[in-house]
């Protein structure tokens, strides 16, 4: 078994679209740090789901919803951390205004 320490997601900048950033494609992906910061002047609202195989995001795989962010904080997701993720799961996030957020999720993929 091999496991691959890697940036799950790329710094990026969160749209109001929800989009998919990661899809497990082999294996399985332990989460071992995601992060968010502000990078303007005012609040803005991000929401996070962790999407199983063939699903779409929606309440039952949500774990934020409209958490604020203010001007400049970064905020880690603490409580996201260790989260397993197997073949054709996914991480998506949606902003309330796009380019105000910035999203960086580091884990480790597991080759089975």
């Amino acid at each position: 078994m091999a496991v691959t320490p890697k940036c799950l997601v790329e710094p990026v900048l969160l749209t109001t679209a929800n989009v998919n950033y990661y899809t497990v494609s082999k294996g399985s992906t332990i989460i071992d740090k995601m992060t968010v910061i502000n990078v303007t002047a005012f609040d803005d609202i991000i929401t996070i789901y962790l999407v199983p195989s063939g699903g779409s995001a929606g309440a039952s795989n949500r774990i934020a919803r409209n958490l604020r962010i203010a001007p400049d904080e970064t905020y880690e997701f603490s409580k996201v951390e260790g989260h397993i993720l197997n073949i054709g799961d996914s991480i998506m996030a949606v902003a309330g205004t796009a380019s105000t957020l910035s999203f960086r999720v580091s884990g480790r993929e597991v080759a089975l």
